[in-house]
């Protein structure tokens, strides 16, 4: 069995496209057929989007491309391919022809899969040559991120088979998964057919808007089955006594009218049993306050990786994270001695904070001096309200000595001294000290420019900002310049 070099794509539509992308990105040469005249712009444009994900996704190298070819001939894509992948409109009368003719042009250790999400592979095969080679690939959109490839074989097709496809799936960043008896929609399309059905009827039935339908799933069970799917989401629920409280609870709901999906399995000691056997092994002997903890980490993951595109639940915690801030630091109407330097932001080392010494990570001494910065941006009203009116302060430079180390649950506060402001520049220092004890731990400097975030550069800072800087930089000037002030890096030179 030759290693697989060339993949052949029948089909250079949504699922085609991304196909040649994952298997381009992973250096494979990919041979499209698709008779579509745009069809060569339409996937180079799927294959930049893919790259440009792909360098946010993983630090790794993603190595050289392979080369990306399209042809009109069925029989060229075929006849030259490794590995065969059908993404033809989902109707048997148009498939089964051109699964054959691929079939006949391949060689005959060629695996073929259909990318097809419903239709039973038995059928397509049947007429086929060689159809031992032949099975279900059926991929989710867009193919070149998301993982899930759901493999199902027909009557005629081998195991080997499955070994191979699963295996060269893998080894493009998918997840295989193995569908152990052949039926229409597969598994995942089946869950999502069912939920689809429910959403329409509350939309008919004028209980829910699309949009109410969707905020229902992106804020509440859709985060947890990102990473948790439904049986373990449940047990969990039963607390711990596990999956059979859960379904003793929570079993006879099922015959309640709550959905119009109504025909269920009977919930006898058997299926009971089987579903408790399978949740046993499905937890792997984790506690449920373990997986409670890998939940709460998860979805804390989820979270903060969508609270960077301010969009879904991250833009709920973005808000959130304001609030807080605005709660937590002093604000204008505060009385401050700036006389002297501003203690605006305290906190608390956390244990998620700390490294595998036993201190505080390196990470979290620029977190906290960002969240001093923060405190005295706001406390001169460069807060969420003045940023959403398109102007905020932006860090150009930062400096950082760490002199002391400090543990968990350390209380800790910034002394912040404005070195220097004007109409565009703050220049402030930062010193992190250690409450109780008084031990000064770190120490920041940093440059801040006032930006006009719409159009991407510098611009002087709005009166009423300026007006409440400018008497604590005039006030700061009178200090001691504070130790360590415009210090840099740098190592005495040999001795000659």
């Amino acid at each position: 069995m030759n290693a697989i070099k060339t993949v052949g794509l029948l089909g250079g539509g949504v699922i085609g496209a991304g196909w040649a992308a994952r298997c381009v990105l992973n250096g494979l040469d990919v041979i499209v057929c698709d008779l579509d005249p745009e069809a060569e712009r339409k996937l180079g444009e799927v294959v930049a989007n893919a790259e440009r994900a792909y360098r946010k996704m993983t630090l790794a190298p993603l190595g050289g491309p392979g080369r990306l070819r399209v042809t009109r001939e069925l029989e060229d894509a075929a006849a030259g391919a490794d590995f065969i992948q059908e993404n033809l409109p989902e109707r048997e009368d148009v498939k089964i022809p051109l699964l054959n003719r691929a079939a006949k042009a391949a060689r005959p250790d060629v695996v073929i899969g259909s990318s097809t999400s419903g239709l039973l592979p038995s059928r397509l095969q049947a007429e086929m040559a060689h159809p031992a080679r032949f099975l279900v690939g059926h991929p989710f959109n867009p193919v070149y991120l998301m993982p899930l490839v759901e493999v199902c074989g027909g009557d005629k097709t081998s195991d080997e088979t499955k070994e191979r496809a699963t295996a060269f799936y893998a080894s493009i960043g998918m997840r295989p998964l193995v569908v152990r008896k052949e039926i229409d929609g597969f598994i995942a399309d089946r869950l999502m057919e069912a939920l689809w059905r429910e959403a329409l009827w509350l939309v008919n039935d004028d209980i829910a808007t699309a949009a109410e339908i969707d905020d229902a799933m992106r804020f509440g069970p859709g985060l947890r089955w990102s990473f948790m799917g439904t049986f373990l989401t449940y047990r969990i629920a039963g607390g711990e006594l596990g999956m059979r409280h859960f379904m003793d609870q929570f079993g006879p709901s099922l015959k309640w009218p709550w959905t119009k999906l109504m025909d269920v399995p009977e919930l006898n000691d058997e299926l009971l049993d089987k579903i408790v056997a399978q949740s046993d092994a499905q937890a792997d002997g984790r506690t449920i306050r373990e997986w409670e903890r890998l939940r709460d980490d998860c979805l804390v993951a989820v979270m903060q990786g969508l609270r960077g595109h301010g969009f879904g639940a991250g833009a709920v915690l973005q808000d959130y994270d304001a609030k807080l801030f605005e709660r937590s630091h002093a604000g204008p109407a505060v009385a401050v001695d700036i006389g002297k330097p501003l203690r605006l932001h305290t906190t608390r080392v956390q244990p998620e904070w700390i490294d595998y010494n036993g201190h505080m990570t390196e990470s979290r001494y620029l977190q906290v001096f960002g969240d001093g910065t923060d405190a005295l941006l706001r406390h001169i009203g460069a807060d969420a309200d003045y940023h959403a009116r398109g102007f905020s302060y932006y860090t150009v430079e930062t400096h950082i000595r760490h002199l002391r180390e400090v543990g968990v649950d350390a209380p800790l506060h910034i002394e912040t001294q404005v070195l220097g402001a004007d109409e565009k520049r703050l220049h402030m220092f930062h010193s992190l000290v250690e409450t109780k004890s008084g031990t000064l731990l770190a120490i920041s400097e940093n440059m801040q420019l006032h930006v006009d975030t719409g159009a991407g550069r510098a611009c002087p800072a709005a009166p009423e900002v300026l007006a409440k800087l400018q008497p604590i930089a005039r006030a700061h000037a009178a200090l001691p310049v504070p130790e360590g002030a415009g210090r840099a890096i740098a190592m005495p030179g040999p001795k000659v």
